[in-house]
């Protein structure tokens, strides 16, 4: 059990790049193929951080691995979605900004001497759940008035997840900075 958790976050990693191949391929229902693919990295998203969490097999890999297989497939199908005309380009940039943002802030906040590492809180699962039903909801109801509504809300989510982030990030620094 120890290493199943690690397992479904490296099985998701590889899900990343076959979701574009498979959304772009010309197989007939390749979106709905491709909706498949994310739904699955979905489920190893929830499952590895509940067994991680149940068996308390919380590791550095996962710690790391983790968000970072969150971010690529949530990157990765807004780009197919944007490049498909799903979703408008302010919606890729959005979550670009934060992605970014949350990378370079914890990198720089885990490559100081007190290897701080920002954790995630209720409001990014919150936006990360509103987006995976958003993207399904795009995927198999484009324009409708329940999938462009969904994801405003996720995008709402994902802005407040943004500022407790940030304030997260400046409060650290900030008392870091004191004690030092």
């Amino acid at each position: 059990m120890k290493y199943v958790p690690n397992i479904l976050t490296i099985i998701r990693m590889f899900l990343v790049p076959l979701f574009p191949v498979v959304f772009f391929s010309s197989v007939e229902n390749a979106h709905i193929y491709a909706l498949i693919i994310f739904l699955v990295a979905s489920l190893t998203d929830f499952l590895d951080g509940y067994l991680a969490r149940k068996y308390n097999v919380i590791s550095v890999v996962g710690i790391v691995l983790d968000p970072l297989a969150d971010k690529l497939m949530l990157v990765t199908t807004l780009g197919c979605l944007y490049y498909s005309k799903y979703v408008p380009i302010w919606v890729l940039l959005i979550i670009l900004i934060k992605e970014t943002c949350l990378v370079l802030s914890g990198i720089f906040l885990y490559f100081r001497k007190e290897k701080t590492v920002i954790p995630s809180n209720k409001f990014g699962k919150l936006a990360t759940v509103t987006f995976s039903i958003a993207i399904f909801l795009i995927i198999v109801l484009p324009e409708h008035f329940i999938s462009i509504t969904v994801m405003f809300i996720a995008i709402i989510l994902e802005l407040i997840a943004l500022s407790s982030y940030v304030s997260y990030y400046f409060r650290n620094v900030r008392a870091k900075t004191a004690t030092n």
